[in-house]
């Protein structure tokens, strides 16, 4: 076989070869956001605990859906008091979020919550009520 016979063929060959090296194009960068807070108000302290200058802390982990809203609300770490632990689980059931997306598309993300329970500095007025309904309850 002569060289100028063969030179088309390696030639094509050559081609065929380089065609499969071209890299791949790169692909689309991924960016996530976080879910952010709209509309988180705090819980109801219950007045007794708060005249009675009780506090604690509740840590939840938050499930918050594609429509920015808890879907559950697990605990964590419980205050050991059942009230400040009760109302925290509730106040989060209306609390509303910005959803997490990944490439502009909402997706359901996992948060932890803590919520602190800080007795108020001055007592609350309605103390006095609660504190004349328990003496009159001991009569």
């Amino acid at each position: 076989m002569n060289a100028k016979a063969a030179l088309p063929g390696t030639a094509l060959a050559a081609l065929l070869l380089l065609g499969g090296c071209e890299k791949a194009p790169e692909p689309a960068p991924v960016t996530t956001s976080r879910p952010m807070a709209i509309d988180t108000p705090p819980p109801v302290y219950p007045a007794e605990l708060a005249c009675d200058g009780t506090g604690g802390q509740v840590v939840l982990m938050l499930t918050i859906g594609v429509e920015g809203k808890p879907t559950e609300a697990r605990m964590l770490q419980s205050s050991r008091i059942p009230a400040l632990d009760a109302a925290a689980q509730e106040a989060v059931r209306n609390w509303r979020f910005e959803p997490a997306k990944v490439n502009e598309k909402p997706v359901p993300a996992k948060i932890n919550v803590p919520i602190t329970f800080s007795p108020p500095k001055v007592r609350p007025a309605e103390c006095f009520v609660l504190d004349e309904k328990k003496r009159k309850d001991k009569l």
